[in-house]
């Protein structure tokens, strides 16, 4: 009896193994990375030399259900934020430290930027689950796993910097790769034709993000942070 109950389960778990998709895979891969107590990200945008817009790298660091630390860099140099919920303190333009509401009062600072980026932040695991749901059919290779992006998801994303912008041939890939159960790596590729202020703009980018220290990443903002954070 005994026999037949363990040939049963074995047979049992084999099919679950079999049936399982290369979008299961995956989204079993974000949410491993999801539930981690902490992670470590670096993300890169390569665009094409002649393009308007060309974001610097970025970087953070995030403690589940605690606190996120981002790092950007850009035309306005490089930038520091300590985010918990929707609070946050960001480095100064004499080189210190101000709230995000100081940060906010100055026009020509960042603070508009970065106050929609702490209202809109999702962690690169939440980014990833939501673009699992937005392919249309992913395949395997090795450790990684390649799929087109669903039409709308790519218009989305083209017109994201710009909120009255309109896309016309939209299209985009995302790849994912997955080591020990984990996701380690993501990118995205889109491509299409801006409409912004009467004027067109083709654009060809592609966002690679990479995961590190999973469960080992530690946030230690320095004091003059701190002081100002509740």
């Amino acid at each position: 009896m005994k026999t037949k109950i363990l040939l049963a389960a074995i047979f049992s778990s084999s099919l679950l193994a079999a049936s399982a998709s290369p979008s299961d895979d995956v989204s079993s891969a974000v949410q491993k990375l999801s539930d981690a107590a902490s992670y470590t990200w670096s993300a890169t945008v390569v665009v094409p030399a002649d393009s308007r817009f060309k974001p610097g790298p970025s970087s953070g660091k995030t403690i589940k259900g605690d606190m996120t630390y981002v790092k950007m860099g850009g035309r306005m140099g490089t930038i520091e934020v300590y985010m918990k919920g929707t609070n946050a303190v960001l480095t100064s333009p004499d080189g210190g430290w101000q709230t995000l509401a100081d940060a906010q009062s100055d026009e020509q600072g960042p603070g508009r930027f970065i106050g929609a980026m702490v209202r809109n932040f999702k962690s690169p695991a939440a980014q990833a689950a939501e673009l699992v749901g937005e392919c249309t059919d992913l395949t395997q290779t090795n450790d990684a796993y390649a799929g087109d992006l669903a039409p709308a998801a790519a218009k989305k994303m083209l017109a994201s910097r710009r909120g009255n912008a309109s896309v016309t041939n939209p299209s985009g890939t995302a790849t994912f790769w997955v080591k020990d159960g984990v996701l380690t790596q993501f990118e995205i590729h889109v491509k299409g034709t801006v409409t912004y202020n009467d004027n067109d703009m083709a654009v060809d980018r592609d966002t690679t993000v990479q995961i590190s220290d999973v469960g080992a990443t530690t946030i230690t903002p320095p004091d003059d942070a701190k002081k100002l954070m509740p």
